[in-house]
């Protein structure tokens, strides 16, 4: 799958090594009994789980069972061969923004198992979510693995530096300073498939720093 996305006109920088916030992290033993809770879920009749939508996985030997509330979307991978979950991708809304953004734009978190991290599955889901159109943020804090996951993403396709101010994505340009980075309202940002920065700013996703 194609990870390259040019906006020509949108002054997009890749993402250097300066860190963005990484405080976030999650013992194995909370993760890996959050996933069997879901796994269970996942497979007992009548939870609203059990009727999530199966969808092929662009990496060999695992499927996505998809679903779609509330204008989320919760993408769930299963080791096809066994059916364990390996983990999961929630894309939240971010309450930070006005509704025209809000239709548009999503902030991707994921928890995968021990076993299956640093597989590439976060990125190709994070892929997917792309290719559907969905503009990505990074969430306010990260974790080590997350922060490391947009950094890969960063080197396939420009990242962009924004600030969320007044209900509104902000663009910061290229270059900021650490007083800037370190801000909870300085995020990362990736455009989906087919958006252009004509698109952008008429959509009211991204707006003009002032």
């Amino acid at each position: 799958m194609a990870y390259a996305l040019a906006l020509p006109g949108l002054s997009f920088a890749f993402w250097p090594t300066a860190e963005l916030r990484i405080d976030v992290d999650l013992p194995p033993a909370s993760l890996e009994a959050e996933l069997a809770a879901l796994e269970r879920r996942l497979r007992t009749p009548g939870d609203s789980l059990y009727d999530c939508a199966t969808q092929p996985a662009p990496l060999p030997g695992l499927h996505f069972r998809y679903r779609e509330a509330d204008g989320e979307h919760f993408v769930y991978v299963v080791a096809s061969a066994s059916g364990s979950l390996v983990g999961y991708t929630v894309f939240n809304r971010l309450i930070e923004v006005d509704r025209r953004c809000d239709r548009h734009v999503r902030s991707p978190h994921s928890k995968y198992a021990p076993a299956w991290q640093g597989r590439g599955i976060a990125s190709a889901v994070y892929a997917w979510a792309l290719a559907q159109g969905i503009c990505l943020v990074s969430g306010a804090r990260q974790s080590p693995a997350a922060f490391a996951l947009w950094q890969s993403l960063g080197r396939r396709q420009p990242l962009h530096y924004i600030e969320i101010r007044d209900k509104r994505i902000h663009d910061l340009g290229c270059t900021i300073d650490d007083a800037v980075r370190d801000r909870l309202t300085t995020r990362m940002f990736l455009a989906g498939t087919g958006w252009t920065p004509a698109h952008l700013r008429q959509a009211g996703v991204i707006h003009d720093d002032a």
